[in-house]
């Protein structure tokens, strides 16, 4: 069985309340809403990603004869339960947020409508999926704010929690707008650009740290950006001016140079000055090491010429706010709206769309999270994805994602694309008509 895509990578009450749903003959029509309770306190807006791998995971639903003779060896289930789960496959429908969308607390970014098992079933990966790109895509959007026009590099492969979530995480830093990555397989699987230059350990094997460029630049002469602090930033800096005239007779341009430690932005200062008064203005300052959306920001302002960045650990597990406060909620049953009530964590019953208005500048003015049924204002920001189990248009490519990404961003007005928390958040507002539904279960079902 392949790990990532069984339908047993999931939490062990799935497939206990299937039972009991089949049983017991509740196989109606179920509306799951996934969305995000509130916002991290150092998040001003999140942005939706990870929906091509949740529909990846839907499309291919089922169970194979190895995974249905594990759960028959478990004991925890009937013979009768098991022969219809070797038949399941998904056949709903999915209404969803575009992926690279800026969205907001209690706005549903994916609707699942489906017979309830099969709504049941794939609740705990498709929050898996869709968290963590948004966990990720969020984080990685904060850098592309605060360094416009600069090289972005997800380096974060090494720290990522698995190697999914290293691939993820280099796709959904690349849709809220990175330059690339250095994880190699993201290029085949994503089309996302690669960058690399080298390690420490290259120029250490050497005995000497030119030698270590020439025959790097030698072997890779496409690829000439030289890792520099290994021992000391600027004496490494004046032996690449050096090499250059060399490099340059055989026709190997050099193309810049990387920091990885100490004070970046003296570091940056000296580093340029060198690489200037050695006729090397075309080459490239790249920075790494411990980078966030907050050393950038402070780097860029402190005026220093650091052309890219490489950030890592900081990305791949979004190290301010790891986690959203991400749920995937029964909205709808048998026709019927269903309200969850519980103290801190209710919701607001039925299916839902989420229409969004603009000012006259373009950027965004508020949104209202309304019953689909409603005709209101505003674009409806929910779209048919999957009807009958499959795709309704074929996938989009990640560079196109990436742009209406780009375009979600500019859209923000000025006090949401800062680091720090604005004044007034924005606006959501909940329809009456919605309210008044609530209102309406809460009655019915006794809530004083």
């Amino acid at each position: 069985m392949n790990p990532l895509t069984s339908p047993l990578l999931t939490d062990l009450y799935q497939l206990t309340m299937l039972q009991a749903y089949f049983a017991h003959g509740m196989l109606d029509t179920a509306v799951f809403e996934l969305f995000v309770r509130k916002l991290p306190d150092n998040r001003n807006f999140l942005m939706a990603a990870g929906l091509e791998q949740a529909l990846e995971f839907l499309e291919g639903l089922h169970f194979d004869e190895e995974e249905i003779a594990w759960l028959e060896q478990s004991g925890l289930f009937r013979a009768d339960f098991l022969d219809r789960l070797s038949k399941l496959r998904f056949t709903g429908e999915v209404h969803a947020m575009p992926e690279g969308t800026v969205f907001f607390p209690n706005e549903p970014i994916v609707r699942v409508v489906a017979p309830m098992p099969e709504a049941q079933l794939v609740e705990s990966r498709l929050l898996n999926l869709v968290h963590f790109e948004t966990v990720v895509a969020s984080k990685a959007a904060r850098s592309v704010l605060v360094a416009p026009g600069k090289l972005l590099v997800d380096f974060g492969l090494r720290r990522a929690h698995a190697g999914e979530a290293g691939l993820l995480a280099a796709r959904a830093s690349y849709i809220a707008g990175f330059s690339g990555t250095a994880t190699v397989l993201a290029a085949p699987l994503f089309d996302i650009p690669i960058f690399g230059t080298m390690a420490h350990s290259f120029v250490q094997a050497h005995d000497d740290e030119t030698a270590a460029f020439e025959r790097f630049a030698q072997a890779c002469p496409a690829s000439t950006v030289f890792l520099i602090d290994t021992y000391d930033n600027e004496a490494a800096a004046r032996k690449v001016v050096a090499l250059a005239p060399r490099l340059k007779e055989a026709g190997i341009a050099t193309r810049g140079v990387r920091l990885d430690s100490g004070d970046l932005g003296a570091l940056s200062r000296s580093v340029r000055r060198i690489l200037d008064e050695g006729s090397l203005q075309q080459a490239t300052i790249f920075a790494s090491g411990n980078l966030d959306e907050y050393r950038l920001r402070d780097l860029l302002a402190s005026g220093s010429p650091i052309d890219g960045f490489g950030v890592g650990t900081s990305l791949v597990t979004s190290s301010d706010a790891p986690f959203l406060d991400a749920v995937y909620k029964l909205q709808e049953y048998a026709g019927a709206p269903r309200r969850k009530r519980s103290t801190g964590k209710a919701t607001w019953p039925g299916r839902k769309q989420v229409h969004r208005s603009f000012r006259e500048s373009g950027t965004l003015d508020h949104d209202v999270v309304a019953l689909e049924s409603e005709d209101l204002p505003g674009a409806g920001l929910l779209q048919p994805v999957m009807l009958s189990g499959k795709r309704v248009a074929p996938a989009p490519d990640t560079h196109s994602i990436r742009a209406g990404a780009a375009r979600n961003l500019a859209a923000l007005p000025p006090s949401l694309r800062g680091l720090e928390q604005p004044a007034e958040p924005y606006r959501v507002d909940i329809s009456p008509s919605l309210r008044e539904l609530a209102a309406q279960i809460d009655r019915k079902t006794g809530k004083p």
